[in-house]
């Protein structure tokens, strides 16, 4: 039996929040070096790789910063560090661009014109409000954590447990959504307050292996969204949240030398994000015009496994 759609939402919150206590709660009563380990070296061929990963995994709803994790450690690299990691992400920033551009220009255009007009109920100033406030939570509670946990690159909600933990969880909860999402509303049915619910569902994502794009994807599911229009819209709210976040970790990076990575590598990695980013984008909004969502629940689940297995194994250490 289907679920009446005011209880819908509220589940998904309720899921958040679980997954939230639960990653937190398990990663916290696993070993951690407490001063973490510092960045690697990360050489070109290593930082194509990487970027052949961040741009494959980005966009799709498996969490990029889980697998940039999980990934090196498995190939015994190390961990590229919090700094690599978000500065690549400007590889897919830009290739999301590239993608969006003219329906970026038409939303900033038609937004402009609307407001000129006072015409605050056009589908292009409820987009372009939708995702300006919706960036607005992930903002807010990203500066939060950086205020509560200085040191969050070495922080146990980075630790692999805690990624093995959210990877679980949200396979379970994207499934749900799968399973109760009515799925009866596209791109010209978005409201301002989808951009709000969507934004706060991209929270989730500050927890690596929540992944942003799951997030928001199974947010938009919940609130009746069809999977391709979801997807689509959850890659242009992600657009100031990718930005901003590669700004600062570039601007840090900078700063410090780029913590043992060499701009070379840096910039490999940006370029190989972007290629690979962008023939994501195009593949899975083709591949939701027609499918579901579960080869990625699956994938998602046997991931969160694998590595609980391999920590349990001794293959893979928790930090």
């Amino acid at each position: 039996m289907m679920l009446r759609s005011k209880y819908k939402f509220p589940l998904f919150v309720l899921g958040t929040m679980a997954i939230l206590l639960l990653t937190a709660t398990v990663s916290l009563s696993q070993p951690v070096t407490p001063d973490g380990a510092p960045p690697a070296n990360i050489n070109i061929f290593q930082a194509i790789f990487l970027g052949l990963v961040q741009g494959i995994t980005e966009f799709l709803p498996i969490s990029s910063s889980a697998h940039l994790k999980v990934v090196p450690e498995a190939l015994h690299w190390g961990d590229p560090g919090l700094a690599f990691t978000a500065i690549v992400q400007l590889g897919s920033i830009a290739a999301v661009i590239w993608f969006f551009w003219s329906d970026i220009v038409t939303v900033i255009t038609g937004a402009f014109a609307a407001i000129q007009k006072k015409d605050y109920q056009s589908l292009e100033f409820q987009m372009a409000a939708g995702i300006t406030l919706g960036t607005l939570p992930i903002i807010f509670f990203g500066l939060l954590i950086k205020k509560l946990i200085p040191d969050f690159d070495h922080s146990p909600l980075r630790s692999l447990g805690a990624i093995a933990i959210a990877s679980i969880f949200m396979s379970i909860l994207l499934g749900i959504s799968e399973q109760i999402g009515r799925r009866n509303r596209d791109l010209n049915n978005l409201t301002i307050m989808d951009g709000i619910w969507m934004g706060l569902g991209q929270c989730m994502a500050l927890i690596p292996g929540c992944s942003r794009s799951g997030s928001t994807l199974t947010a938009g599911l919940f609130m009746g969204l069809e999977r391709a229009a979801a997807a689509r819209f959850s890659f242009l709210l992600g657009i100031p949240s990718i930005t901003l976040v590669g700004l600062v970790e570039l601007q840090k990076a900078v700063a410090t030398g780029f913590a043992g990575v060499s701009a070379v590598s840096l910039l490999v990695g940006t370029l190989s994000a972007a290629f690979f980013s962008y023939l994501s984008i195009a593949w899975l909004l083709k591949f939701l015009q027609t499918h579901n969502t579960f080869i990625f629940i699956w994938y998602r689940l046997a991931f969160g496994i694998a590595i609980l297995t391999a920590i349990k194994m001794g293959g893979l250490v928790n930090q």
